[in-house]
């Protein structure tokens, strides 16, 4: 259930990058506040997304705070 929240949050990623950067790569998840890593590759910037992005949902589990709907995710699997 949390794999395809994270796919679907992970599908909704926008990149953008920063030349003369250290970690070149950004990406964000608009509907995830606060969800964003950098890389030195996409790739990587994509697992540093992905792990966040469960650090973030299982953070907000905890605390029992508000999780956005993303393609009826939140709906079916974490009610």
């Amino acid at each position: 259930m949390l794999i395809e929240y994270i796919q679907a949050a992970l599908a909704r990623t926008e990149y953008e990058i920063i030349e003369d950067d250290e970690e070149p790569y950004y990406g964000w998840i608009p509907e995830l506040e606060g969800v964003w890593a950098t890389g030195t590759s996409l790739e990587e910037c994509r697992e540093n997304l992905e792990e966040i992005t469960g650090e973030w949902l299982i953070l907000r589990l905890r605390r029992n705070l508000p999780i956005p709907s993303l393609d009826n995710c939140k709906n079916r699997y974490l009610r």
